[in-house]
């Protein structure tokens, strides 16, 4: 069982633009225009028991068909609640909206070590998955050090799970990442195994079908990645990427993505879903919220 929930200290609220005249007929059932935005405040708490669905849909959405036993790995993450943060509706909000569930939960942001726990069951299928992914999609270089990490336990290497569903904006990632930041530490002050010396993301990204523009230079041994128009599902990774060690992607076409699940419009682009799994020194993880922090305020 887990602990009782404690709110962390994250409090948001999804702005919303300006209303069209023509809201209103939206609201009455008239046609999807794209342009329907919601105002709802968010706040960041421990997850828990009854968080297990929420967290287990949001896992889904990211490894989709991937060989991984998701139920044990969100028992995992609510069993170390001292660490990680769902996002959920506020309370007060709630109160006056009977008909929504309260729990729900729109995001997770937390680390899982690959090292210390790769006895357990879907920690290790993660690691394969690390490995197979790497060895396919990587270069020479990228597949050696990744397996070179899993094996060096000098070295932890932690997953840091950053998903969310794809509406709630990107302000969200920097008091979630901060509140991580500081839980981590204060883990490695009681001597628990958080004390990592890479961290390792798995993004969502899509790719805007016949945009083409060539290839980018090789970079230090990383693999020369199709330079097209790009859409991040999580924005602020796009600057994970622009300090990542090691990273590689791979197409996910071929999986039903429920991250882009939903209504769309005549005139929309056709995007093809990748995954991007990025490699990330440990020491390189705070300076990069401040970098979020000045990205999300622009």
């Amino acid at each position: 069982m887990s602990a009782p929930p404690k709110k962390r200290e994250i409090a948001l609220e999804e702005r919303s633009s300006d209303e069209s005249d023509n809201s209103s007929e939206n609201e009455e059932g008239g046609e999807y225009t794209g342009q329907q935005e919601i105002q709802v405040e968010f706040e960041g708490r421990n997850p828990i028991d009854s968080d297990f669905h929420g967290i287990k849909q949001l896992l889904q959405q990211l490894f989709l068909k991937a060989h991984l036993n998701l139920s044990a790995l969100t028992e995992l993450i609510i069993g170390q609640s001292f660490v990680g943060s769902v996002v959920k509706q506020s309370d007060n909000e709630l109160e006056d909206e009977d008909e929504d569930d309260p729990n729900d939960v729109f995001g997770i942001t937390t680390v899982v070590n690959l090292t210390e726990k790769q006895n357990i069951e879907c920690i290790s299928q993660l690691r394969t998955l690390l490995v197979e992914l790497s060895t396919e999609h990587g270069t020479d270089r990228c597949s050696t050090m990744i397996r070179t990490l899993l094996s060096d336990s000098s070295k932890p290497l932690g997953l840091v799970i950053n998903e969310r569903f794809v509406n709630i904006p990107a302000q969200i990632s920097v008091p979630l990442l901060d509140s991580l930041c500081k839980e981590i530490k204060k883990a490695c002050e009681k001597k628990m195994a958080y004390d990592f010396a890479y961290y390792i993301f798995i993004c969502k990204l899509y790719k805007v079908d016949g945009k083409t523009k060539g290839k980018k230079k090789n970079r230090k041994g990383q693999n020369p990645i199709e330079e097209q128009d790009v859409i991040w599902s999580n924005p602020e990774e796009e600057l994970l990427d622009e300090v990542a060690d090691m990273k590689f992607e791979f197409s996910v076409k071929n999986e039903t993505d429920s991250g882009l699940s939903g209504n769309w419009l005549e005139d929309d682009i056709s995007m093809t879903p990748f995954r991007r799994v990025v490699l990330l020194d440990a020491k390189k993880l705070e300076p990069l919220v401040s970098r979020i922090q000045e990205f999300v305020n622009r």
